[in-house]
């Protein structure tokens, strides 16, 4: 073999180890990541045990509470425990509704007497605790209050923001109001939860349904508790939404068991005897304000004299708007989002 045919089979034999030596890196570089991606998804799911399955049963459910009222965090939980252990968790840490049955009295259609000097008085008091900070509106004249509705519901289009509700009814605030369906995290708001009750009509669900249901009756009490669609008409219900649980009662709190619920972002309603709305918003899911329980919740309504509130839709919906602004730090990545009810401040 002559030098000039020994040049093409040295450079193939060259290239042939070139390939191979790139083949060898590229699989050594690969069982690096994959092994550091292994390493790194076995340090979570430990430390997911430590937190979740830990020595403190407390702290472990106070973070399966406050994770299973989250979307991602329901699904870690469903993921690490049995339905078994998971209602088990979930019973110690709650708000007894049991005797939260609506019974309208007489005194629910008593007229208020508000203060000339009150009715357009609208306070907004900043609120904090060890692992929240929030919003207090403080409204003294009910009547000031209405349900923004979206107009086409159940058409099936979305809802909207609670500056949309605001604008349109020509108010001056307001917050969100009853829960949606929400699929994968994705809910537009168009489709609440159980009765809405607008105008002293039901605008969704029906009157056979029970739900525990939260609003205002045509003397501007505000009536929470399960009942059914038709005893809220009969009972002079005008507007109101679905959610809960109801956390003051005929002037009491109601009873907790272990942390009644996790740390997250809430949005509380509430009157006082005076006739003067309540209207909170806590931040949450954030450095600043992590989140706050129903108990802190429930401190809050009964330090400003409540003798009824209750939970409405919390989380990523939770925000409160006040004079051309939202007032509080929303929590979700994409701002405020649709929701198919709020309450709203004339």
């Amino acid at each position: 073999m002559t030098k000039n045919s020994e040049a093409p089979v040295r450079k193939k034999r060259k290239k042939r180890r070139l390939k191979a030596s790139i083949r060898r890196n590229f699989r050594q570089t690969l069982i690096v990541i994959l092994s550091g991606i292994l390493l790194t998804a076995a340090f979570f799911y430990i430390a997911l045990l430590i937190v979740l399955k830990g020595p403190s049963p407390t702290f472990s459910n106070m973070v399966v509470s406050t994770m299973w009222e989250t979307r991602r965090g329901k699904a870690i939980v469903q993921a690490m425990f049995t339905e078994e252990e998971i209602e088990a968790i979930l019973s110690k840490n709650s708000v007894e509704n049991a005797n939260t049955i609506a019974n309208v009295t007489k005194d629910d259609y008593s007229e208020y007497n508000i203060n000339e000097d009150k009715k357009d008085t609208v306070d907004i008091i900043d609120v904090s605790g060890g692992t929240f900070k929030g919003k207090l509106m403080i409204v003294y004249d009910p009547s000031r209050i209405e349900l923004g509705v979206n107009s086409l519901m159940p058409g099936g289009n979305t809802g909207y923001s609670v500056q949309d509700y605001v604008s349109e009814i020509g108010g001056i605030g307001g917050i969100n109001g009853g829960g949606f369906d929400d699929p994968n995290g994705k809910g537009d708001g168009s489709i609440p939860q159980g009765i809405v009750i607008h105008n002293s009509q039901i605008v969704f669900g029906s009157p056979e349904d029970y739900e525990c249901l939260i609003g205002f009756n045509n003397a501007d009490h505000l009536i929470v508790g399960y009942m059914t669609g038709k005893d809220a008409l009969d009972w002079g219900m005008t507007d109101a939404v679905t959610f809960g649980p109801v956390l003051v009662y005929d002037g009491h709190a109601c009873a907790i068991t272990g942390n009644g619920g996790g740390l997250n972002p809430r949005t509380i309603i509430g009157q006082r005897a005076d006739g003067a709305v309540l209207l909170l918003v806590i931040d949450g899911r954030q450095t600043s304000s992590i989140g706050a329980s129903y108990e802190d919740c429930i401190n809050i309504m009964l330090e400003h004299n409540a003798i009824v509130a209750a939970n409405l839709d919390g989380g990523s919906s939770s925000v409160m708007y006040y004079n051309g602004e939202i007032i509080n730090n929303v929590v979700s990545m994409n701002g405020e989002r649709l929701v198919p009810t709020a309450w709203v401040v004339k």
